[in-house]
């Protein structure tokens, strides 16, 4: 495969984990949990979390198809099932709805009872949610070659390095952009989500079609 064709894939694998994940718009939800901490806790939260979602994603990313195998199902049928709750999760993001509805209310207010919030709620499920989970098993399962494999490997480990940097700057972030500012740029990925989770229903779709017709 050409480096060009490596690059460009690296990029579509790179752009659709960062918009599931949406770092900027969990550091309103990081912001809220930590407001009473200092910054050596703050520190420890958003580096725990941000290991353990990375950790998680590869885990999946890895060991998905045998999770599938497992259970009988097929990538091209988790690749439309993942391409509809995308797409659901775009439209909520089109809409504005806030991040913090990712996280139940009662979710919230235990969160806010903890002292380590890293793990619950942060890097399960705000980081590495469902959606999260099925984005990475769908573009693993969808390649074609080790170089491929590769590139997703080093897109999720780029995203969780961004998502890194997102969070330990997440005041300065939330003070500059603000809900509104953060909630346009919310928009915006909503909509490229939406046509990558279409790409998926389709593509799922038609391979599934052609098995069923023995092409």
């Amino acid at each position: 495969m050409e480096i060009n064709s490596l690059a460009l894939y690296f990029v579509y694998a790179f752009t659709t984990i960062f918009i599931i994940v949406n770092p900027i718009e969990a550091t309103l939800v990081f912001v809220t949990l930590t407001t009473s901490l200092n910054t050596q806790e703050k520190s420890h939260i958003y580096r725990r979390a941000t290991l353990i979602a990375l950790a998680i994603a590869l885990l999946f990313s890895l060991g998905g198809n045998a999770i599938l195998r497992l259970f009988g199902i097929t990538v091209d049928s988790l690749q439309v099932a993942g391409g509809i709750l995308l797409f659901l999760v775009a439209i909520d993001m089109l809409r504005g709805v806030r991040r913090q509805n990712k996280v139940t209310e009662a979710e919230m207010q235990d969160a806010n009872e903890r002292e380590d919030v890293s793990i619950f709620p942060l890097a399960i499920p705000l980081l590495t949610g469902p959606g999260a989970i099925t984005t990475v098993v769908v573009l693993m399962g969808a390649t074609e070659n080790i170089l491929e494999k590769g590139m997703v490997l080093l897109a999720i480990v780029f995203t969780f390095l961004a998502t890194f940097i997102i969070l330990k700057f997440s005041e300065y972030i939330d003070q500059a952009l603000g809900i509104t500012g953060i909630m346009v740029m919310t928009r915006i990925m909503g909509l490229i989500l939406g046509a990558v989770s279409v790409n998926f229903v389709a593509v799922g779709a038609w391979n599934i079609y052609r098995t069923m017709a023995g092409s």
